[in-house]
């Protein structure tokens, strides 16, 4: 099996277009998730080519070095997580990285913070608090459910957090309906 993964791979829409992509080029995958690409055979390098000016024109990259590669597996599972999982681990979520890409969390950690200048546990924060301001803009959950969800141990937990990140109380930020979210991958 041959896998290629691609930068700015970050949602159920993304997948989409990398699937109409490799079908309009005529190319059999296995799989499409989040982050990469499983093919059952070698592709050609002309293929790899082409798959990456049509990606590219796009917003997306392949990666070919493996910092690279385990960086985005990184992002990639932490955005599943929050956005498909509801948070919802039995362990903390550096076990479950640590599971997921079968590395040593403490390597993984340290190769994050270097290239991408921000701790694991910073950027998955962020991840959440983006969660916490959609779900919040969509008004059809509570801030208790909300805090449940996303596995936080409180509204107030959730909320000091919030605070923190946005320098809004979620309350305030409610109001203001949305003007400070980003996109998930700008983040």
């Amino acid at each position: 099996m041959i896998k290629l993964y691609i930068k700015n791979m970050v949602c159920n829409r993304c997948i989409i277009v990398v699937k109409s992509e490799l079908e309009k080029l005529g190319l059999n995958y296995l799989s499409v998730e989040l982050g990469e690409v499983s093919f059952k055979n070698e592709i050609s390098q002309e293929d790899k080519i082409e798959i990456s000016k049509q990606l590219e024109i796009l917003g997306f990259e392949i990666l070919n070095d493996t910092n690279s590669k385990t960086i985005e597996k990184i992002k990639s599972t932490l955005i599943d997580l929050i956005q498909n999982k509801n948070n919802n681990i039995k362990d903390n979520f550096s076990d479950y990285l640590k599971e997921k890409l079968q590395q040593d969390y403490s390597k993984l950690s340290n190769l994050f913070s270097q290239i991408e200048g921000i701790s694991i546990e910073k950027y998955f924060i962020n991840l959440k608090i983006e969660k916490v301001k959609e779900l919040i803009f969509y008004d059809e959950l509570s801030l208790s459910e909300i805090a449940y969800s996303l596995n936080y141990s409180s509204v107030s937990h959730l909320s000091h957090q919030f605070k923190k990140v946005t320098g809004f109380s979620p309350t305030y930020f409610k109001k203001l309906k949305g003007n400070k979210r980003k996109e998930i991958d700008l983040l």
